[in-house]
């Protein structure tokens, strides 16, 4: 007769993201958002060759990026849920950085937590409104 714990030694294991600045366990609150980079200066940054990154560029327009994402976690520390650029590392570990805003560009399948940038303040109020009423945001000269 097997006793429990060997029965439940090939369950995953929860993986190891720890909060940045108090370093406890992070929980996930989203799923993966994963990154793609669609300039040499981004892959050059993450190691790939000068020739190489110019060649992937040409033949693509946006080339994945392994072992990174975007996720949104929930620290009981600081009691607050946070987006994340979450690395996996070579030997198996995890670290987590809070996103930089110039990330948010690299990320596919996500709404701007603020917005897109490029829609002016007027489409967006247009956007919001329950009813018809935009024609009083046009003022007609007669």
């Amino acid at each position: 007769m097997q006793n429990r714990c060997a029965r439940n030694r090939k369950r995953s294991k929860r993986r190891a993201i720890f909060c940045p600045e108090h370093h406890c366990y992070l929980d996930s609150v989203s799923q993966k958002y994963p990154l793609f980079a669609e300039k040499t200066e981004q892959l050059r940054a993450r190691g790939v060759g000068r020739k190489a990154a110019l060649m992937l560029i040409a033949t693509r327009t946006a080339v994945p990026l392994q072992g990174e994402w975007i996720e949104s976690f929930w620290c009981p520390q600081c009691a607050e849920a946070n987006w994340y650029h979450i690395h996996k590392l070579d030997n198996g570990q995890y670290s987590a950085a809070l996103v930089p805003k110039e990330l948010w560009s690299q990320v596919s399948g996500i709404i701007h937590p603020r917005g897109n940038p490029s829609v002016s303040q007027f489409s967006r109020r247009q956007a919001r409104m329950v009813n018809f009423g935009g024609y009083k945001d046009f003022r007609f000269s007669g």
